[in-house]
């Protein structure tokens, strides 16, 4: 695992942020880029990153990954709008947490680091935001990994309720749609977003130490607006940013993704049980497979980074 003294932070900056993120290995090898959602950061990728570039043993991933040594992926992972050391470059600019917006960002970033072809992996807003790109811009995405299968969201039938075991898991949502849940995060967003890291991933036995190295990037100024636009916006309560109005047009659409794909699952995911990514292969127009993590949660990369690499290898694979 990277600590903060080898950490080199890098920014690019693109039409509204300037964004901060990590890379690993060679600047000639194939770019993989990893997305973090909420309420996480680039730490969940550490391991993952370390086993992409080969650089340190993972003994026990050499076996599967002895025939990709050779390539060495180019791992890039950003801070995503709202987190770390990532800025909207203007005051004015709209604190927008929608997927138009990070999907976007995400497209933005390839465009501004002249990347014409990556590997997309993600989970939770992650997952998201490569699911647009690689929905609405497939030709800048040679495969997909994304978490909880098709993660463009229905926002035209968000009033349409879940079934009741489910509807409680989305309790800190609308919490975040009333004032006194923008002000809960605001003024408890260290405890808050440790319980989610609890609640989320039960088997998951983080110490401090783990979560507080991540949790310094939720002080970042945008992260509570940010957020709280992302949950009221998908829920049909807040208004999108008009800049990226003609981007939810498209995904209203529910796009096929045209990619090489593989989603992830955790069965121990206590936000998105697994029927929330069966019968996904519908969506997917190209090969696609969907593998289920024994006892993982929704943290996938950091809780089972091995697991987490292989999709990545496998899907590089796919795309040849």
């Amino acid at each position: 695992m990277s600590t903060a003294s080898d950490r080199v932070i890098r920014f690019v900056d693109t039409d509204v942020l300037r964004i901060a993120y990590e890379q690993h290995g060679r600047d000639d090898a194939f770019p993989v880029v990893l997305v973090h959602g909420f309420p996480y950061d680039p730490r969940a990728f550490d391991d993952v990153a370390a086993i992409l570039t080969d650089a340190q043993p993972h003994a026990q991933f050499r076996a599967h990954f002895r025939t990709h040594f050779r390539t060495h992926f180019r791992v890039i992972v950003p801070y995503v709008r709202g987190f770390g050391s990532t800025r909207l470059i203007s005051e004015s600019t709209m604190r927008s947490g929608q997927q138009g917006a990070v999907g976007h960002d995400l497209v933005s970033l390839l465009d501004a680091l002249k990347i014409d072809q990556a590997v997309l992996a993600g989970f939770d807003w992650g997952a998201r935001a490569a699911c647009v790109v690689a929905a609405l811009w497939p030709e800048r995405v040679r495969g997909l990994v994304t978490a909880s299968g098709y993660q463009i969201q229905n926002i035209a039938k968000a009033t349409q309720p879940a079934k009741p075991e489910d509807e409680h898991r989305y309790w800190y949502q609308y919490y975040f749609n009333t004032e006194r849940g923008r002000n809960g995060l605001r003024q408890n967003r260290h405890a808050f977003c440790k319980l989610l890291w609890s609640l989320w991933s039960p088997t998951w036995k983080f110490d401090d130490a783990t979560y507080d190295a991540t949790a310094a990037s939720f002080d970042n100024p945008d992260f509570v607006d940010v957020s709280i636009h992302s949950y009221r916006h998908r829920h049909g309560n807040a208004e999108g940013d008009p800049r990226y109005a003609e981007i939810e047009e498209r995904l209203a659409h529910r796009p096929p993704i045209m990619v090489p794909s593989i989603a992830i699952h955790g069965d121990a995911d206590e936000v998105n049980p697994l029927h929330v990514s069966e019968g996904h292969e519908r969506l997917f127009a190209k090969r696609y497979e969907r593998r289920l993590f024994a006892g993982i949660g929704h943290n996938l990369p950091q809780e089972a980074p091995g697991e987490f690499a292989r999709a990545v290898s496998d899907v590089f694979d796919w795309g040849r």
